[in-house]
């Protein structure tokens, strides 16, 4: 009888807690897409990458150079000459890998770099309105699978982010 009681109370306890919280959300795909600053992070994210594709492409053509005259020109090599020629190419060949890699890690770390104040701007944009509103939980709507109810704060949340946006852009 008590463990019926004790579980009664238990339950009857967490449903007022539940009762309490609560619950907002919203969605941050829509935040992120319409923001001035994120558009010319994208910008300046793709020049960085089209720099980096334009300098790989020029190590390819050099290498596919070097290869082409080390095929004309074989037949007339010595065997040593061959080795030391084959040898410069997978060098080539490497570093172009290499730098390939390379590029990836810097794109990866400017990418943060630049993502960084936004997602910073984002995060103290809903924690304004949450405050505002007195919510308790702000749920992402792109990562949720399902939600009903709750308030939805988008719009409220833009406003804050848009105005917080253009005071960092001057």
């Amino acid at each position: 009888m008590r463990k019926l009681v004790l579980a009664f109370l238990v339950v009857l306890g967490s449903t007022a807690v539940m009762a309490q919280s609560k619950v907002g959300h919203v969605n941050s795909q829509k935040l992120l897409d319409t923001l001035p600053s994120r558009k010319a992070a994208i910008e300046k994210l793709k020049e960085f990458e089209m720099s980096g594709i334009k300098e790989l492409q020029e190590m390819e053509a050099d290498f596919n150079t070097a290869l082409a005259k080390y095929e004309q020109n074989r037949a007339n090599m010595s065997p040593v000459i061959q080795k030391i020629e084959e040898e410069k190419l997978m060098k080539k060949n490497q570093a172009i890998q290499e730098r390939e890699q390379s590029l990836n890690q810097e794109m990866q770390i400017y990418s943060q770099e630049l993502n960084k104040p936004i997602l910073d701007r984002v995060q103290k944009s809903v924690e304004l309105v949450a405050e505002r509103k007195k919510l308790n939980y702000v749920i992402d709507e792109s990562v949720t699978l399902y939600f009903k109810g709750g308030t939805d704060i988008t719009q409220e949340v833009l406003v804050e982010l848009l105005r917080m946006d253009a005071e960092s852009m001057k």
